[in-house]
């Protein structure tokens, strides 16, 4: 088998579990199955809103379950675990599970379609959209569109963090489709730019000096050069005064007295 054959089977294959767990599972507000092969078998994750009727008196319910989906749909060996689902608002197969058992019940559609979308919206997630298509009010068919929130339609967010669910209900008219389509409060979105504050100077050097403290290692310093101070040179001058003078004779520099005999 080429693996193109092979991925196309494993998705039937896991189409026709969900549609037969989803039928199975009404009354207990299924909301989706995990499959994930492990060495041991195949690991089977049920989400519900009330576990308690999954697993059944003593484990009957889940018991019939797991060998239901071994001869039926050809699972090596199932190891079923039931998980419940803390908010139902952000699932999208619960939301259309609602909707198409209001329709049932004879609830005009528009009334169904609002409000689903109110109680999505109230529970605090981005944005919802609920299409309701078929024969509506006539007996041309066409779709009624409810929508509400921040809602993209392609990118990474559109494609990994919304949730889709597709349920079908039949009545006099024939049959109704409602597809819903959620995205959760805590979807990731590539565009989004947080800016970060810049954190005051003060708070920088105090880091700095506890790092440094913190490793022992010495912080750096800088010399601070002073130029010399220059002596004052009269103090010199009046020091030098004790320093024997040179001799100066007499005979050279003062004339001599002229006596009155030789004139």
């Amino acid at each position: 088998m080429s693996i193109v054959k092979r991925f196309i089977t494993e998705s039937i294959k896991r189409t026709e579990i969900d549609e037969f767990l989803q039928k199975k599972l009404e009354r207990a507000g299924y909301g989706g199955v995990n499959l994930s092969k492990t060495p041991l078998g195949t690991h089977v994750v049920i989400y519900a809103m009330r576990p308690g009727l999954v697993i059944g008196r003593g484990g009957e319910t889940i018991k019939e379950l797991a060998s239901s989906l071994e001869h039926n749909f050809k699972v090596s060996n199932p190891q079923i675990s039931v998980s419940e689902i803390e908010v139902p608002e952000f699932n999208a197969q619960v939301i259309a599970n609602r909707v198409s058992s209001a329709l049932e019940r004879g609830v005009h559609f528009r009334r169904a379609g609002f409000w689903a979308l109110n109680q999505v919206m109230e529970a605090g997630a981005l944005g919802a959209e609920i299409v309701i298509s078929g024969k509506l009010t006539t007996e041309r068919a066409r779709f009624e569109k409810f929508r509400a929130g921040y809602f993209p339609r392609c990118g990474e967010p559109a494609l990994r963090a919304m949730k889709t669910a597709v349920a079908h209900v039949q009545l006099k008219p024939g049959i109704i489709g409602i597809r819903v389509k959620i995205m959760p409060p805590d979807a990731y979105f590539p565009d989004k730019v947080t800016i970060m504050e810049a954190e005051p100077q003060v708070d920088a050097v105090v880091t700095y000096a506890s790092e440094s403290a913190s490793t022992s290692a010495p912080v750096p310093t800088k010399e601070v050069k002073t130029p010399p101070v220059e002596p004052e040179p009269t103090v010199q001058a009046q020091e030098v005064v004790d320093e024997p003078e040179a001799e100066v004779s007499t005979s050279e520099n003062v004339p001599e007295p002229v006596s009155e005999e030789k004139q």
